[in-house]
């Protein structure tokens, strides 16, 4: 399950790594985001390896929408759910726009009319 959320950062956790089984070094970190709703929630996001360097740009009061992939796993009997954010966006530290999607339907180019040109060599 994959969806978007949007919330200004309350808390940023300190930064975990380790090595994996495989002899592969992984950094995670966790940081909770307040949603902009009538009745706002909190929410813990982690980000692992590369993702975590994107956090390191926004700051505790920093708006931003973090695209997530949910996962719940069982352990020992009990069911554990995982928010993991795939890529972070908003207004970061210098108040400029981190990482647009260029891909996401509001980014797609429009013309007119006008705006065709007819130099076109062919």
């Amino acid at each position: 399950m994959a969806l978007d959320i949007t919330g200004k950062i309350v808390q940023k956790m300190s930064k975990t790594e380790g090595i994996s089984k495989a002899g592969k070094a992984w950094s995670k970190q966790e940081f909770v985001i307040e949603t902009q709703e009538t009745y706002p929630r909190k929410v813990m996001i982690s980000t692992m390896n590369e993702k975590v360097n994107d956090l390191e740009r926004f700051n505790v009061g920093d708006l931003i929408t973090a695209s997530l992939n949910i996962e719940s796993r069982e352990y020992n009997g009990r069911w554990y759910t995982d928010a993991r954010a795939w890529k972070i966006q908003g207004q970061g530290a210098g108040g400029t726009n981190v990482d647009p999607d260029p891909f996401h339907p509001d980014n797609e180019p429009t013309f007119t009319a006008d705006s065709a040109s007819d130099d076109l060599p062919f």
